[in-house]
């Protein structure tokens, strides 16, 4: 039996290397790409009126939405295979990440398909984000007292 010295010299010798710089910058420019997306929309929200509050609101509702028709059409994946980390930006990834087993499972039924699965991956990133709020929120809370 090998050690884990010569498991893990195996499994590096074995494992395809990755194009670093090649996968750095698509992630860059393709995470840059949907960031200028939602702030093009956000400044033209801001030229036909709105709020920039709500300009930024409709900003982050336009990268939602356009992340869910695109994995609702299955070409988000697609773009995730070149674009890497980039698709990651955390709203469009998010939506990406309820929105893929809620199709994927919707022939289960609307409970026990889509509701069960839809928040099976998204479900705990709301639990410890929501519980990380809290905590910070009372730090911050009990050094303000000082």
């Amino acid at each position: 039996m090998p050690t884990e010295a010569e498991y893990q010299k195996r499994s590096e010798e074995i494992s395809p290397k990755s194009p670093m710089l090649k996968d750095c910058t698509l992630a860059f420019l393709s995470g840059g790409f949907l960031c200028a997306l939602g702030q093009a929309v956000s400044l033209w929200a801001g030229q036909v009126g709105f709020s920039r509050e709500t300009g930024s609101l409709l900003a982050s509702l336009s990268i939602m939405a356009l992340s869910v028709i695109l994995t609702a059409y299955g070409v988000y994946d697609d773009i995730a295979k070149h674009a890497g980390a980039g698709t990651l930006v955390p709203i469009s990834g998010f939506a990406n990440a309820v929105a893929a087993p809620a199709i994927e499972f919707k022939s289960e039924g609307f409970v026990l398909g889509v509701g069960a699965k839809m928040f099976q991956i998204a479900g705990p990133v709301i639990v410890y984000g929501t519980v990380a709020s809290v905590v910070y929120g009372i730090i911050y809370w009990i050094t303000t007292l000082f």
